[in-house]
């Protein structure tokens, strides 16, 4: 059975649409902040403590699906905005989507998002000598397998890529389904190489020219566009993870990020299930709302 299931609340396509979150016992909780990072982690209030029993073990993470392979809708969570729905990315008011990158259609992996992970904009990378970019950390999930928006999955970690986006930094974690057919087959970047020849250099030009047809520059990369190793992306997702336990526990400026959480009790941001159930409602009874926020992908 599924740990977490979603709620639509509007028509998908408007501005008012927000796919909401709820744990197995049907209470609203926070993509963002609720879920754990590790697989089947002990926890303690909310946040894994347990170490791992083995190196696969280690590697074993959650995964929020924001956008399924092959489709165009720029949809994220919702980091301004209590409980962080997921809603479609809107700029000027108008909703965006990605242009396709010829040859392909749409993002060519399922795109989404670690959650209990956040880049801080006010700390400099020491490997990437810039700044985070206000988001949890983003994962390309490579499998075979069209997932839904909203899933929550196990990933395994293979590498990453450091894309500097306007002058911050904007990891992104390569990672395949555990319940991929072809799982067992990968286990760090050079196996990406190896059984999906071409699929890193053509992440890397999806990467480079997404924002193009939108009239912006070729986004530019850390390391000269080389994807670093499983050791390496475990280091920056332990940093980023370290980020958002700040984040939580209102020991660094979060700015206009929203925190509220109901899993986290020591957290100055939790508020119970029935106050949960109240942003909800607030939510749906004001379907216009304009809540216009930048660009997070």
């Amino acid at each position: 059975m599924a740990s977490y299931c979603t709620e639509e609340h509007s028509q998908p396509r408007s501005p008012s649409y927000r796919l909401f979150f709820k744990n197995v016992a049907g209470h609203y909780i926070s993509p963002f902040h609720d879920i754990p990072l590790k697989v089947d982690s002990t926890v303690e209030n909310g946040i894994p403590t347990k170490r791992a029993r083995n190196d696969e073990y280690e590697n074993l993470f959650n995964m929020v699906v924001e956008v399924p392979w092959w489709t165009n809708a720029k949809m994220e969570i919702a980091t301004k905005e209590p409980l962080n729905p997921i809603k479609q990315d809107r700029k000027d008011g108008k909703l965006q989507y990605v242009a396709n990158i010829f040859p392909h259609k749409g993002y060519i992996w399922n795109y989404g998002a670690l959650p209990q992970s956040w880049e801080d904009p006010h700390q400099k990378d020491k490997s990437t000598d810039c700044c985070g970019d206000n988001d949890p950390t983003d994962v390309c999930e490579i499998g075979s397998k069209v997932l839904s928006c909203g899933e929550v999955i196990p990933v395994k970690i293979l590498g990453i890529l450091a894309l500097i986006d306007q002058g911050e930094t904007d990891w992104k974690i390569i990672a395949i389904n555990v319940n991929d057919p072809e799982a067992s087959k990968f286990h760090d970047i050079h196996d990406v190489k190896k059984y999906k020849p071409g699929y890193l250099e053509a992440t890397l030009n999806w990467f480079r020219f997404y924002k193009v047809p939108e009239g912006k520059p070729e986004n530019q990369f850390a390391f000269n566009g080389e994807f670093k190793n499983k050791a390496f992306a475990l280091d920056v997702i332990k940093s980023t993870h370290g980020c958002w336990k700040a984040l939580l526990m209102k020991k660094c400026d979060g700015g206009a990020i929203k925190c509220t959480n109901v899993h986290i009790s020591d957290s100055p941001f939790h508020c119970t299930q029935e106050e949960a159930r109240s942003i909800v409602e607030l939510v749906s009874s004001s379907p216009n709302q304009e809540n216009n926020t930048e660009d997070q992908m």
